[in-house]
C-alpha cells in the first residue's frame, strides 16, 4: 500500500504540471504547443503598444507595459496564448521626441499582416488584437477591414473595452484633473502605471513640462488635419501626471481586465465568424 501511495504521489504532480503551461508564446516549449492550442481553442492575443514619450516622468513604454499586463493578467483567468511584445503602430505625431519608435506606414501595415499570417500558420485561427495606444485604433480597424481583401482562413478581432456608468461615475469621483484635459501621459495613464509598475514612475519630474493645450489651430471641429495634435501639445504631454493614484489605476485596470476576460471567452467559443468569413470568400466574384 505504501508503495502504491508513493507511486501515486509521484504521478499526480506530473499530470497537473502538464496542464499548467505558460500563456506567453515565448515561454512555451515545443512539446507544450498542441496543449496550448487545445486549451486556447486556437486563440492568440496580440497586444499592441507603442514606444513614445509620456511626459517627463512616465515610462516611454507605458502603452506596451499596459497591454502586456492586461494580457498577462487576463489569461491567468481565461487561457489564451499571448504573442510577445509588439510595439509597431501609428505614432508619427511624436517623432520630434527621443524614445519614439516609428516605422514607415506601409511597413507597419505589412508587418502586422505578416505577423497575423505567421500566428495563423502556427495553428491559431482566432487572433485578438488588444491595443493601449490612442493613435492606433483607426489603423487597426482599417487593417482588420482589409482582411476581406484576400482570402484568410483565420479571423482577427479588435478588443476595445467599454466602461459602465457605475465605473465611469466612480472614475469621475476619484479623478483630480479634468477628463477633457487628461489626454496623454497625464493622471489616467500615470495612475495605471502607478498601479501596475510603480517603480518606473518619476512623478517628481511632472512639473518640468507643461501638459496644457496650446490651441494653436483655429479650425472648426468639422475639419481634421494631421498636425492637430502637435499644434495642441508640442511637448507630447497632455495632462498632469503628478495627480496619479493607485486607486484610479486599479479601477481602470480592473475594468479593462473584466471586459477582456469576457471577450476572450466569447472569442474562444465563437464558431460563426470564421464560417461566415469562409462563406463570404466563397461568394466573392473573381
Amino acid at each position: 500500500m505504501r508503495t502504491l501511495l508513493l507511486l501515486l504521489s509521484a504521478l499526480i504532480p506530473i499530470g497537473l504540471t502538464s496542464q499548467e503551461i505558460p500563456t506567453r508564446w515565448d515561454e512555451l516549449t515545443f512539446s507544450d504547443w498542441e496543449l496550448a492550442l487545445e486549451k486556447s481553442k486556437n486563440t492568440c492575443i496580440l497586444p499592441i503598444g507603442i514606444l513614445e514619450k509620456h511626459g517627463p516622468g512616465v515610462p516611454i513604454g507605458s502603452d506596451l507595459i499596459r497591454a502586456r499586463e492586461w494580457a498577462k493578467r487576463a489569461t491567468k483567468e481565461e487561457y489564451a496564448v499571448v504573442f510577445p511584445d509588439y510595439f509597431y503602430g501609428q505614432v508619427n505625431e511624436a517623432r520630434q521626441h527621443y524614445g519614439t519608435f516609428s516605422l514607415p506606414s506601409d511597413l507597419t501595415m505589412n508587418l502586422l499582416e505578416a505577423t497575423t499570417d505567421e500566428i495563423a500558420r502556427n495553428g491559431f485561427d482566432k487572433i485578438i488584437i488588444i491595443n493601449s495606444h490612442g493613435g492606433n485604433p483607426q489603423m487597426i480597424r482599417y487593417f482588420i477591414q482589409n482582411q476581406l481583401e484576400k482570402k484568410k482562413d483565420y479571423v482577427v478581432y479588435f478588443f476595445e473595452p467599454g466602461m459602465s456608468k457605475e465605473v465611469r461615475d466612480e472614475m469621475m469621483r476619484i479623478r483630480k484633473t479634468e477628463l477633457a484635459t487628461d489626454q496623454h501621459g497625464g493622471e489616467r495613464e500615470a495612475s495605471e502605471i502607478k498601479y501596475l509598475r510603480p517603480e518606473l514612475l518619476k512623478l517628481e519630474r511632472s512639473p518640468d513640462e507643461s501638459g496644457e493645450n496650446l490651441n494653436r489651430l483655429k479650425l472648426p471641429s468639422t475639419l481634421y488635419t494631421a498636425i492637430w495634435w502637435y499644434a495642441s501639445y508640442p511637448n507630447h504631454y497632455a495632462g498632469d501626471a503628478s495627480f496619479a493614484s493607485v486607486e484610479l489605476g486599479k479601477l481602470i485596470t480592473d475594468n479593462t481586465l473584466n471586459e477582456l476576460i469576457t471577450a476572450i471567452k466569447s472569442v474562444k467559443n465563437d464558431r460563426q465568424t470564421l464560417e461566415i468569413q469562409r462563406e463570404y470568400f466563397k461568394n466573392v466574384k473573381q
